[in-house]
């Protein structure tokens, strides 16, 4: 059957789902630079693997075997790393609101990671990459918990 186009001041009905507000799409893009920034490590261990493993075997007491498997664990983590900052990506634009608590709870592993990795004197590159990416999760916390976002994730948790 033929709809009309709405004419003058109609508005067409409102979807079922409400869309998120500035706050909540710019974490979910942060959300997504941090997916990119990690798939950039990701490529970056996986291309110097052969490097890491030297490395980790000649500034260290490991057997080549277990210097293997520290840059295969490091590659692993990035990939569950990467994974975990898509689905969260998702879940918030989605309006979960366990997906905001269990974002900010990563992004305080992801701030004892980071002291870790200071303490520990790890190289200076790595230290500022790692850096970045918690500044970026800074941020997509600090914009997930606004008042506009917290309204669109109680509303989204009164339609469910």
């Amino acid at each position: 059957m033929y709809q009309p186009y709405p004419q003058g001041g109609e508005m067409p009905p409102e979807s079922g789902r409400p869309t998120p507000p500035r706050p909540v799409r710019t974490a979910v893009l942060l959300m997504y630079v941090g997916a990119a920034l990690t798939a950039i490590s990701l490529i970056v261990t996986v291309a110097t693997l052969h490097t890491i493993e030297t490395a980790i075997q000649n500034n260290s007491t490991y057997t080549a075997q277990q210097a293997h498997q520290l840059a295969v664990a490091a590659v692993v983590e990035y990939v569950v790393t990467l994974g975990l900052w898509l689905l969260m990506a998702w879940a918030n634009r989605a309006g979960q609101n366990w997906a905001r608590i269990v974002a900010t709870v990563l992004f305080g592993l992801n701030t004892l990671g980071l002291l870790l990795n200071v303490f520990r004197g790890s190289a200076s590159i790595s230290v500022l990459f790692a850096v970045l990416v918690w500044l970026v999760g800074l941020g997509a916390v600090v914009l997930l918990w606004r008042r506009e976002s917290s309204q669109y994730f109680a509303a989204r948790r009164i339609r469910s």
